[in-house]
């Protein structure tokens, strides 16, 4: 077989040798044979972030073991390089080209063994995902950099003596990707936590246990907030500013540091992070995104336009039109050599629903007392305002019943809160903005992240309550009673994953 290595073993040179004759089959199981033999030859963390950059439906499997080699020795990962999830290929674009893997992002500037690249890889889109976390447990026995206590363990005190004891400890992040962050109530704040209902033994006033996501460290330049809480957010300053606050928190924090970035450390973190942007460009169903004049994948997000409170919905002028990425698929025509129309229309079907099904939103912290309006016609654009984009473009943090009693799962823990004032009780897993203002208007409330490159960062919403796009959906027909037919949950995924 031209071109491939002599060293290569018969199986593998077989499945490349198909794989360059565009059999898709054979490049998905070699994809999943380099993944595992990556964590085989070695537990270095360049290794371990590697997995799952060697195999893209539709390209040149030689190519794909030259980026092996190139990665392995230290060097970039190809621009668009993309990344099979489990609904098609999503993509990072750097308009400055390569995408510099000797960047401080992956380089573990702490004590624990971990970068910033252990939590935030770009096969998972920029985040973690489950099974690539459950990946790494088996192939490390649970020593990954990830698996660290501090805050990847349910516990800081949980027993990580044996393998079956750190796949007990880390429960949270083998489910859900599920990272601990522990914030005490502080010292101003309008209420008091009276009660607490901890699984695993360990939550307290002076340290919640608040199990979250790690949001992407991609597309941050179309940011409002920084944080699922806002606490890296600061009043007058930028967000290249807030980055390199959050970037130095976390360093100390996640990596456990002793010292605090430099100035050149944080300047390249933040240079590195605000050059990439991520989205889906192939689907399974639809095929290229950017296919019949479609305006899907990276691309075409890293020239959106866009401004802190750029068509924002609580101010005059909104349009509900936010996303316009598949409009031309209105009319896309159908032909035998064309498979994908009828899931592009599909897709065009879910962008309307986001755009234009109006429900009403009741008992939302963050804008029905906001607003002082016991009920607000909206749309699913009125909180993902953004264009194309689908964050809110100022900040606005929101409780829409994620924490409520009513949804915690038993490995959740159970905070009960009082009002020192009014004596109003809330019970949640999770306090969200509350713990940082101290506000009780806060309680519970949490921003929206964007919505690009959706497809390959499941589980959703900041606590991993929703498995799938699907479950998401399904969240929100059931929240704000939409009264969404079965069709019309379909569209909205295929929109969703398109994203």
């Amino acid at each position: 077989m031209a071109g491939v290595p002599e060293d290569v073993p018969p199986p593998i040179a077989a499945l490349i040798e198909a794989a360059d004759h565009g059999d898709d089959r054979a490049a998905e199981l070699l994809f999943a044979t380099l993944y595992a033999d990556l964590h085989r030859l070695s537990r270095k963390e360049e290794i371990s972030m590697a997995r799952g950059r060697f195999i893209q439906l539709g390209v040149c499997s030689l190519a794909v073991l030259a980026a092996l080699v190139s990665v392995a020795a230290g060097g970039n990962e190809p621009n668009m390089f993309g990344f099979v999830n489990p609904t098609g290929i999503h993509r990072t674009f750097n308009p400055r080209g390569a995408i510099d893997l000797n960047s401080p992002f992956f380089q573990s500037l702490g004590t624990n063994g971990r970068s910033c690249g252990s939590c935030h890889d770009p096969a998972d889109g920029w985040t973690v995902v489950p099974s690539h976390i459950q990946a790494r447990f088996e192939n490390t026995d649970g020593q990954d950099p990830i698996f660290r206590t501090n805050d990847g363990s349910n516990s800081p005190t949980a027993d990580v003596s044996t393998t079956d004891a750190r796949r007990s400890a880390y429960s949270m992040l083998l489910s859900k990707g599920l990272i601990r962050v522990g914030i005490g109530v502080p010292p101003n704040a309008e209420f008091d936590l009276i009660d607490v209902d901890d699984p695993y033994g360990y939550a307290s006033a002076a340290e919640l246990s608040l199990f979250r996501r790690p949001l992407p460290s991609t597309n941050l330049n179309f940011l409002s907030a920084v944080m699922w809480d806002g606490r890296e957010t600061f009043a007058g300053q930028s967000v290249h500013f807030d980055l390199s606050d959050q970037a130095n928190a976390a360093t100390l924090g996640h990596a456990a540091a002793t010292n605090q970035l430099t100035n050149s450390q944080r300047a390249a973190i933040v240079d590195f992070e605000t050059m990439l942007y991520t989205a889906q460009a192939v689907d399974n169903s639809g095929g290229l995104l950017n296919g019949q004049r479609g305006n899907g994948g990276p691309v075409a997000l890293a020239r959106q336009p866009f401004h802190i409170g750029i068509n924002d919905a609580l101010s005059p002028g909104f349009d509900s039109r936010a996303f316009t990425l598949f409009d031309a698929w209105r009319d896309a025509s159908s032909a035998d050599r064309d498979p994908y129309t009828a899931a592009r229309a599909a897709v065009y079907r879910g962008q309307e629903i986001f755009n234009t099904r109006q429900f009403t939103v009741r008992n939302v912290r963050g804008v029905n007392d906001a607003l002082g309006v016991p009920e607000l016609p909206a749309t699913c654009t009125t909180c993902h305002d953004a264009p194309n984009i689908g964050d809110h473009s100022v900040p606005l943090p929101l409780d829409l019943g994620l924490t409520d009693e009513v949804n915690r799962t038993p490995d959740m823990p159970l905070y009960t809160f009082e009002n020192k004032t009014t004596r109003q009780i809330v019970k949640t897993t999770d306090p969200g903005r509350a713990l940082i203002t101290g506000k009780w208007k806060d309680m519970s409330t949490f921003k929206g992240p964007i919505l690009r490159g959706l497809a390959a960062r499941a589980p959703y919403f900041h606590n991993g309550l929703a498995a799938t796009l699907a479950d998401a959906v399904e969240f929100y027909n059931n929240r704000f009673n939409i009264g969404l037919s079965a069709q019309d949950k379909s569209d909205l995924v295929a929109f969703l994953r398109s994203l």
